[in-house]
């Protein structure tokens, strides 16, 4: 089936098909009208949503582990309308292509996804939101690229962590193991584990720690799932599986605090109060204040978890487009009219 850009509309079949959005699902609408795009890649396709108007660059918005396109659709009906806005789902997760059987999924593999990403629309520069994983993401980039981006603005998670070298090896011994397994269950052609919808709002809330308000794990769900084939009543997880064992090893603090020095970007970054630092905060606190030193960095501390940019969108929606109306791309950098109309195509879902 076709989805058309109306992206309120509740008339389709639910047999096996995705959801783009809760309401595709539950049948109510969608928190703000997107067209649903699809970015072709050499593995497949990204897909994303896209926001606002369709004839100059957006935002790019990223999410973290295990989520997708749907992080933000709490946060895209408090930017202004002007704004242009593009939420992609990164490989492996939501809507988007899966890497092809054998590949692990690194990290690193996400910075040059943001190239290609830009290669595509012919952009110059990047603009961009990132959320948790995805956060340290446009970290690593803004130091690699420090002149290919043009903001970046940060949730949460600051940059890649540090644990003890025991840690790493045992994680990577572990995280090995475990891919190998799901990358042979991706090609068994039976179904996952099926759930009803209460148990998938249950899982979806326990595994982001609790972090997540469990009413608003429907927006996470939606593009995660498929309904079942085998129980009319029952779903699945349709994101990679393999994803669980991404491998996030990055490098040392030196070579952190070597990136926070090369990034010269506008860059703002949120964190929750009531949010971990996923590593000795000693680390985070010594990152932050080379950062700190920068005219162009900005630093906004609140009340709230790991999902902030989720449960309390009103919160950090004001800093948030301050910095875009200051930093963003402001309509500036126009896509190349028929090349663009190439990749913002309809999705076949």
């Amino acid at each position: 089936m076709n989805f058309n850009s109306d992206t309120s509309s509740t008339h389709f079949d639910t047999k096996a098909l995705r959801y783009r959005h809760i309401g595709d699902l539950t049948g109510e609408p969608p928190t703000r009208e997107f067209t649903e795009i699809s970015i072709p890649v050499p593995w497949g396709h990204l897909a994303g949503k896209w926001y606002g108007p369709q004839k100059i660059q957006p935002v790019l918005g990223l999410h973290g582990w295990q989520d997708n396109a749907g992080t933000y659709d709490l946060l895209a009906p408090l930017l202004p309308s002007d704004v242009a806005f593009l939420s992609v789902d990164l490989p492996g997760h939501g809507l988007s292509s899966r890497l092809p059987a054998g590949c692990y999924y690194n990290s690193l593999d996400n910075v040059y996804l943001i190239r290609l990403i830009m290669k595509q629309y012919k952009w110059k520069k990047i603009y961009l939101i990132g959320h948790s994983m995805s956060s340290i993401i446009g970290f690593v980039f803004a130091a690699l690229f420090p002149t290919e981006i043009g903001m970046l603005i940060g949730i949460d998670a600051l940059k890649p962590h540090q644990r003890s070298p025991q840690k790493i090896l045992h994680s990577v011994e572990t995280r090995l193991i475990g891919f190998l397994k799901e990358d042979e269950r991706n090609r068994n052609k039976d179904e996952p584990p099926c759930y009803t919808y209460d148990e998938l709002i249950e899982r979806v809330h326990v595994g982001s720690f609790l972090s997540l308000n469990k009413d608003l794990c429907k927006h996470m769900v939606a593009r995660n799932i498929q309904k079942s084939l085998k129980y009319p009543d029952k779903y699945y997880f349709t994101r990679d599986r393999r994803l669980k064992f991404y491998n996030y090893t990055v490098g040392s603090q030196e070579l952190c605090n070597e990136m926070a020095k090369r990034i010269t970007c506008p860059y703002l970054f949120i964190k929750s109060r009531g949010s971990v630092y996923f590593e000795d905060k000693k680390y985070y606190d010594e990152t932050l204040n080379i950062l700190a030193t920068k005219k162009n960095f900005e630093y906004f501390e609140c009340d709230g978890t790991h999902h902030i940019h989720m449960n309390n969108p009103e919160i950090v929606a004001g800093p948030i487009v301050d910095f875009i109306k200051r930093f963003g791309p402001r309509g500036l950098a126009e896509t190349k009219g028929s090349r663009t109309e190439n990749i913002r195509k309809q999705s076949k879902l």
